[in-house]
């Protein structure tokens, strides 16, 4: 041990023999003294930590302290007072660099296993007159080189890089390389919008939107559900969404018409010239077949020895169990669209 540690030994043991006696200011006065003296001694273990991102005054100010606390409880009879200051003082500095200069919480054991990565890195930096490799790093520090690269990966966690930093030689700062356009943003609006537009649609449509794109149900599902059709589901969808666009575009929302099919599909009857003719219009699906089937039947019941035709040209659209309905009666067909003559002559009806 250097003479100059020898000596604080020697006026640690003196002062601890003066201050059994002393008064309260003679004690403090004492204590003054002593750590005066031992101030060279703490700045030289404080210089072992520059380098590390640390100012080098604000190391020795921990220092000071932890030589503070090594003096006020330092007890002769355990040893020496060096290697208890010693203990002290690298403690201190050791909890100054885990507690109050990480970026972010790393577990102590990551954070001083980094802060002696940094130091073996300088000192085979040094002796090998290269970079050191991970396994030279790990026989070193006698741990493995998984733990090593943990601790690599975990000192760029130290310091936080500021956002004002320079990038390039154009005067852009780091800041404006992150983020970017929200593409969202622009939908705040729209989102409000159809909201409050949603409102206004009856609460089977608005049962229908939330099941389709909010449940993400299929229409074939949402038809089972509701006890309706697909077909049924599809239209009224259709409906909603054609609704919703035209109202988004004009300033006043559009008049919500009825659904013309389910209770708005008619059916009427005419007699003329022995000819009984059933009007259909709306149209004709599964949920409204049972409803086409009781008009044909009171139809063909009134008819007795007339003729029966079903006119539909008010028919937009007919399904598989509207076509069943025709081929059960066996009624004549008459003035179908387009569309629905095409279903009907596959369905040989027409």
């Amino acid at each position: 041990m250097p003479a100059f540690d020898d000596d604080l030994d020697a006026a640690a043991l003196a002062y601890a023999d003066q201050i059994a006696g002393a008064t309260a200011v003679e004690r403090a006065a004492l204590r003054d003294r002593l750590t005066a003296r031992c101030l060279p001694f703490a700045g030289r273990l404080a210089r072992r930590y520059r380098g590390r991102g640390e100012l080098l005054e604000d190391l020795e100010q921990v220092a000071r302290l932890g030589l503070v606390k090594a003096v006020d409880r330092y007890d002769p009879a355990r040893g020496s007072f060096t290697a208890y200051a010693v203990i002290t003082i690298t403690g201190e500095l050791k909890r100054h660099f885990r507690d109050r200069t990480w970026g972010v919480h790393v577990p102590r054991k990551l954070q001083d296993l980094s802060l002696e990565l940094a130091h073996a890195t300088t000192v085979l930096t040094g002796s090998l007159a290269r970079t050191p490799t991970v396994a030279e790093l790990a026989e070193r520090l006698q741990v493995s080189p998984a733990a090593v690269l943990e601790a690599m990966e975990t000192a760029a966690g130290h310091t936080a890089s500021s956002l004002n930093a320079p990038v390039g030689r154009d005067g852009a700062e780091l800041g404006d390389l992150l983020g970017g356009a929200d593409d969202g943003l622009e939908l705040v609006d729209d989102r409000l919008t159809v909201t409050g537009l949603l409102l206004r649609l009856p609460p089977r449509e608005r049962r229908l939107l939330a099941l389709r794109f909010y449940g993400n149900r299929t229409q074939t599902e949402i038809a089972a559900e509701l006890g309706i059709s697909q077909m049924h589901v599809s239209r009224l969808l259709s409906r909603a969404l054609a609704w919703l666009r035209a109202a988004m575009v004009n300033e006043a929302p559009p008049r919500w018409e009825p659904d013309p099919v389910g209770p708005g599909m008619r059916v009427s009857v005419t007699h003329s010239e022995g000819v009984l003719t059933v009007r259909v219009t709306g149209e004709v699906d599964r949920d409204t077949a049972v409803r086409l089937r009781l008009g044909l039947q009171q139809a063909l019941h009134r008819a007795g020895a007339d003729r029966v035709i079903a006119d539909l040209s008010g028919v937009p659209l007919i399904d598989a169990a509207g076509i069943a309905v025709l081929a059960e009666t066996g009624v004549t067909v008459t003035g179908a669209r387009p569309y629905v003559r095409r279903i009907l002559d596959l369905a040989g009806l027409c």
